[in-house]
């Protein structure tokens, strides 16, 4: 069975771990063997030199030495041999100036000239070192031996077999291998640990697998047309891909820094940082519809990710308009029937004259309205807005009126952004008087502007916003209005005003926070603080509520000079004038 090298990260980290391990053991085993080898070596040449110098200080051996000759029955031999013995070393030599041996653990080398060189003691001077001689290798020193009058007579070298010295180290070599051991399996151990954990972490993952993951996950991040925010358990971000850079406006270095400090205080810090529960929470961020959702992960950080609802927002509110208007035609169609039929009966009981004036009176009607709005408002889609909106009112029992001083001319920066507003103000003030009890409702609309900043108000008879609930209706996520079934959803634009002019018409205790819901009003907000001005609320005299929004640089320079229109006062002409609402609506019904 051929054994190759492991495929996972854990079991390639293992083998790593348990080679390095052996390798370390192995390496400071050495390391410790070979200065205990030279220390052996060292501890035999001193006790060599130390058994060499009191041989030397021994006044009979150097008398004996010069007065008596080389025998192996001598008193040189005799006390050589004693010293020999009583210290357990493996020779003791006395020899002469001429380096002849006076004494020799073997006798027969008595007389005969020493094996190694004895010119260093015999200058004077003391040596040690590792030789081989007619003994074998051992460990020696050599010192002068000096007569009466400090006269040099000879020299005493001492050697200690180096047998003894390799035994001493390879007895030390079991317990050093012991603990070797020791350790090598306490390293063991840990790698196994480690792999282990690692194992659990990378969940047996293979190196080559891991690469092709991290290609295909910046791929995929990448790619994909949702943003994807990870957050550690701090709140720091660890992790975004482009879009989600993009829809929540991130600075380039917004990696490792936290959500906090990237973006502005509001419902989507809130969101992110994970302080509002449920799933596909809206919030608006740079003048964008999200729908968040967040997952925790195991190290208490979370995933989010973001997707784009604006369009889909715009969408909603576009057929919410033209829901209205077709319900507006359908009405208009039925009381344009009954008008033919009036002036059908008008002509056969003889009265042409009357069904004359009657269809001169229902043209008037319907290029008044048109009149007056050119006259006043001469941006074309501010204008549509209205008459449609004009349109609606009627047909839901309400009236819509030009404020006195209405004049808007054309030339807006961005015609878009004041729909966006307006439409929201007039959605939600129609939705506050229709499910208001109150005779003669009505919605009052004033536009002007003061050099390049336009001025948007809107009015109504609704039952107004209390003072309290005045600054969190532009929250968003803050709405009275009741979910469809209690489904999330995001329509239309009177839906997301969470407290438009009628509030307070909601349930006892004010508002509160819906899934799906109050987002008008913070993207009225929003667009307001992206101009630099300011979106508000107060009350009407008189009751209801009154909204202003101020966009400082939505005209182009010099679309403000148009010359004002005369004053004007009283509701736009609807195209059907006798149409009623539905009776009882309740104002936050219409979703």
């Amino acid at each position: 069975m051929r054994i190759g090298w492991p495929r996972r990260v854990s079991a390639q980290v293992l083998a790593v771990q348990l080679a390095l391990t052996a390798g370390v053991t192995v390496l400071a085993t050495g390391l410790f063997l070979a200065p205990l080898a030279s220390e052996l070596d060292d501890q035999a040449m001193h006790r060599a030199l130390v058994i060499a110098q009191t041989a030397a200080t021994d006044r009979d051996l150097a008398r004996d030495l010069t007065g008596t000759p080389p025998t192996v029955g001598g008193p040189v031999q005799a006390r050589a041999e004693t010293i020999r013995r009583a210290t357990g070393a493996l020779y003791v030599v006395v020899m002469d100036t001429r380096g002849i041996r006076w004494s020799h653990t073997n006798p027969r080398e008595v007389g005969r000239h020493v094996s190694t060189d004895p010119a260093t003691p015999l200058s004077g001077r003391e040596i040690m070192q590792i030789d081989t001689g007619t003994l074998g290798r051992s460990a020696r020193a050599k010192v002068p031996l000096y007569g009466p009058g400090h006269r040099l007579v000879g020299a005493v070298s001492v050697g200690i077999g180096y047998d003894s010295v390799h035994a001493r180290l390879l007895a030390s070599v079991p317990g050093l291998l012991r603990y070797a051991g020791a350790a090598l399996a306490a390293g063991a151990l840990a790698a196994v640990l480690v792999a282990r954990g690692l194992r659990r972490r990378t969940h047996g993952v293979a190196f080559t697998d891991i690469s092709a993951l991290l290609d295909e996950r910046e791929a995929m991040l990448h790619g994909i047309r949702e943003g994807v925010v990870a957050c550690d358990r701090h709140g720091r971000i660890r992790l975004v891909n482009d879009e989600a850079a993009r829809l929540l406006d991130l600075p380039a270095d917004a990696v490792g820094r936290l959500v906090t400090e990237v973006l502005p205080r509001g419902r989507t810090v809130e969101v992110l940082a994970g302080r509002v529960d449920g799933a596909d929470l809206l919030a608006v961020s740079a003048g964008r519809v999200l729908v968040v959702n967040r997952m925790p992960t195991a190290d208490e950080g979370a995933v989010i990710t973001l997707r784009d609802r604006t369009e889909l927002d715009r969408l909603g509110r576009e057929l919410d308009g033209t829901q209205g208007l077709l319900d507006a035609l359908r009405a208009q169609a039925h009381e344009h029937a009954n008008r033919l039929h009036t002036v059908l009966g008008l002509i056969e009981i003889g009265r042409p004259g009357e069904a004359a004036a009657l269809i001169t009176e229902v043209a008037h009607t319907g290029h008044e309205l048109a009149e007056r709005l050119a006259e006043h408002i001469h941006e074309p889609l501010l204008s549509a807005l209205l008459a449609g909106k004009a349109a609606i009112a009627a047909e839901r029992g309400a009236e819509l009126r030009l404020a006195p001083g209405t004049s808007f001319p054309a030339g807006a920066v961005d015609p878009r952004d004041l729909v966006t507003v307006l439409g929201n103000l007039v959605d939600n003030a129609l939705d506050a008087v229709t499910g208001h009890p109150r005779r003669d409702p009505f919605v009052e609309v004033e536009l002007h502007t003061e050099g390049t900043t336009a001025v948007l108000r809107v009015a109504d008879t609704g039952p107004g916003v209390p003072p309290g609930d005045r600054e969190a209706i532009f929250t968003e996520g803050w709405s009275t209005k009741p979910g469809r079934g209690g489904a999330q959803v995001v329509a239309v634009a009177a839906v997301g005003a969470p407290g438009g002019p009628g509030a307070a018409a909601g349930p006892p205790g004010g508002g509160r926070p819906a899934h799906g819901r109050g987002i008008g009003l913070a993207l009225v907000r929003r667009l307001a603080e992206r101009y630099g001005g300011t979106a508000r609320v107060a009350a009407r005299p008189g009751g209801g509520a009154l909204f202003t929004v101020v966009l400082p640089e939505a005209l182009a320079p010099g679309a403000g000079d148009t010359p004002a229109p005369p004053p004007t006062t009283g509701p736009l002409p609807a195209p059907v004038s006798e149409a009623t609402a539905p009776g009882g609506a309740h104002p936050w019904s219409r979703s």
